[in-house]
C-alpha cells in the first residue's frame, strides 16, 4: 500500500468506538504528559524518538518507535520538541506528506524569530498540514489534572480539515479548543504564554503609584507636621491610621477611572459626529483594562474595610476613649448630644455600607462565569448603571466624611488639604461630566451616532 492511500485511510472520520492513533515525537515532560493524557482518552499513542528503548517515565501503555517507524502508524504527529531541533524532520518529509504536524512549542521571548515556529515548521516540510495548538497548556497541569486555568487551547492553522481533527483531539481530552484563524495566528499565540499580565501592569502601576504618592502626602501633614509644631510623635500611625486612608482614596480614584475613559469616549464621538472612528491609541487600552482597575478598586476597598474593623481594638483608640471618660469625669460634665453629627455620622457609615455593598456586586459580576450566565443588556445595567451609582455613593460617602471640615482652617496644614479631599477630584468630574452628558440634547444625539448615524464622515476610517 502506497504512502498516499495510508494517509487517506488515516484521516478518515473515527468511528465512535475506536479512536485514531496519535503519534508524539519527543519523550520529554510535555510529551509524555500529553501522551499519557491521551491515552487516559482513549488515544492509541506511539512515540517517536531517537532512542527506541522503553523508560519507565514513558506510559507503558504506549509505544516508542523510531521516527519515521512512528509517523508511518499515525495521521496526527505531535512535535513536542524545542524549534531549534527540527531540522531532523527533514529527512521524513516524503513520510510527513499529507500528515496533520501539531506544534506545541514555545519560545523564551515574545518575537524571538522573524517567523513563528509553526509557520518555521510548514517551511521545513511543506507537504504536511501544520496546525498550532497545545502551547498554553503546561506539562504539570497535564499530569496533576488541575486544568481549570489553562482549559482554553487556542488553535490555528491553514488547513480546515486537518484543524477540525485537532480540535476533536482537544475536546476529547476535556479542553476547550478556540479557533484562531490561519496559521499567521501562530506569532500570536507563541507570545500569549509569555506574557505576565499584560492587562493587569497598567492598573497595578497607577494603583502602585497613587499608594505611594498619597502616603508621602500622608506623611507630611499627619507625621512630620504635628512633630515640627507640636512635638508629638505620631509615627505609630505608619500602620494603620495612614493606610485606612490611603486605601479608601486609591479606591475611589481607581472607582472613578473606570468610568472616566468611557465620558472620554462620549466626548469623542459628539466631537467627531461618527462611531466609526477609531479612538486614540492611548484611550482604546484603557478601556481594555477597566475591569481590572475595578477589581484591583476593589481590592483597596476590601482592605479599608478590614482597617476600619480593627479600629476599636487599637490602643491608641482606646486610650482616646479611656482619657475622655476620665477628663469628664474629673469635670462633672459631659457632651451633650449632637443631633447634626448623629446624622452625619450614620449617613456616613450608611453610605459606606451601601456603596461597597454595591461594589461587591460589580466585582461579581465582572467574573467570568457570572458574566456568561447574564445577557449583554443585564451585564450593561449592572456594570454601567448600578457603576454609577455605587461611584455616587462612594462619593457621598467621603463628602459626608469631610462635612465641615472642607472650610476648617485646621484641616490645611502647610497649605495642603485633607488627602481625602484630593480624592474627590477626579470622581467629582467624572460626575458632573455624566450628568451633562444626560441632557436630552446631548444623549439624543450620542445614542443616534452609537447606532449608526453619521454627522462628520470625514472622520470616518
Amino acid at each position: 500500500m502506497n504512502k498516499n492511500s495510508s494517509n487517506i485511510m488515516a484521516l478518515a472520520p473515527n468511528t465512535p468506538n475506536k479512536r485514531a492513533t496519535v503519534c508524539i515525537f519527543g519523550t520529554g515532560d510535555f510529551g509524555r504528559a500529553l501522551g499519557h493524557k491521551m491515552i487516559q482518552s482513549g488515544y492509541p499513542v506511539v512515540f517517536g524518538s531517537r532512542s527506541t528503548q522503553t523508560s519507565s517515565l514513558i506510559p507503558k501503555e504506549a509505544e516508542v518507535l523510531s521516527h519515521a517507524e512512528a509517523a508511518q502508524k499515525a495521521a496526527i504527529i505531535i512535535i513536542a520538541i524545542q524549534r531549534q531541533h527540527y531540522d531532523f524532520l527533514t529527512p521524513l518529509a516524503e513520510i510527513l506528506h499529507g500528515k496533520v504536524l501539531v506544534d506545541v512549542s514555545n519560545n523564551l521571548k515574545t518575537n524571538q524569530y522573524p517567523e513563528s515556529n509553526a509557520e518555521y515548521l510548514a517551511q521545513l516540510v511543506p507537504g504536511a498540514k501544520v496546525v498550532k495548538a497545545f502551547n498554553t497548556v503546561s506539562a504539570w497541569a497535564l499530569q496533576s489534572g488541575t486544568l481549570d486555568a489553562s482549559r482554553q487551547v487556542f488553535v490555528c492553522g491553514d488547513d480546515t480539515e486537518a484543524k477540525q481533527m485537532v480540535m476533536d483531539i482537544v475536546r476529547a481530552l476535556g479542553l476547550t479548543p478556540l479557533d484562531q484563524g490561519s496559521l499567521l495566528a501562530a506569532q500570536e499565540i507563541e507570545n500569549y504564554p509569555l506574557q505576565l499580565f499584560p492587562m493587569w501592569k497598567f492598573p497595578i502601576f497607577l494603583s502602585l503609584g497613587l499608594t505611594a504618592f498619597f502616603f508621602f502626602y500622608c506623611l507630611i501633614r499627619d507625621i512630620i507636621y504635628p512633630f515640627v509644631y507640636e512635638k508629638k510623635d505620631f509615627s505609630f500611625f505608619i500602620a494603620i491610621s495612614i493606610p485606612n486612608r490611603i486605601c479608601p482614596i486609591v479606591a475611589l480614584i481607581l472607582l472613578a477611572l473606570v468610568y472616566l475613559p468611557g465620558v472620554l469616549a462620549a466626548i469623542i464621538q459628539l466631537y467627531r459626529g461618527t462611531k466609526y472612528s477609531r479612538f486614540p491609541d492611548w484611550l482604546d487600552k484603557w478601556m481594555l483594562c477597566r475591569k481590572q482597575l475595578g477589581l484591583v478598586a476593589l481590592a483597596f476597598a476590601f482592605l479599608h474595610v478590614l482597617y476600619t474593623l480593627v479600629m476599636p481594638i487599637r490602643y491608641y483608640v482606646r486610650w482616646r476613649i479611656q482619657s475622655r471618660i476620665l477628663s469628664q469625669a474629673l469635670q462633672n460634665k459631659t457632651d451633650p448630644f449632637d443631633n447634626t453629627n448623629g446624622w452625619l455620622s450614620d449617613s456616613y457609615l450608611a453610605l459606606g455600607i451601601l456603596g461597597f455593598f454595591l461594589f461587591f456586586l460589580l466585582g461579581i459580576t465582572s467574573l467570568p462565569s457570572v458574566s456568561n450566565s447574564v445577557n449583554w443588556r443585564e451585564f450593561r445595567f449592572v456594570q454601567s448603571k448600578l457603576g454609577y451609582l455605587t461611584l455616587i455613593l462612594c462619593t457621598a460617602h467621603t463628602l459626608v466624611y469631610g462635612g465641615k471640615r472642607f472650610l476648617s482652617p485646621s484641616s490645611y496644614r502647610w497649605y495642603l488639604p485633607n488627602a481625602y479631599m484630593l480624592s474627590l477630584i477626579v470622581p467629582c468630574i467624572v460626575l458632573v461630566v455624566k450628568f451633562v452628558l444626560i441632557f436630552p440634547c446631548l444623549d439624543k444625539p450620542l445614542t443616534r451616532i452609537r447606532q449608526g448615524w453619521e454627522r462628520n464622515p470625514q472622520y470616518s476610517e
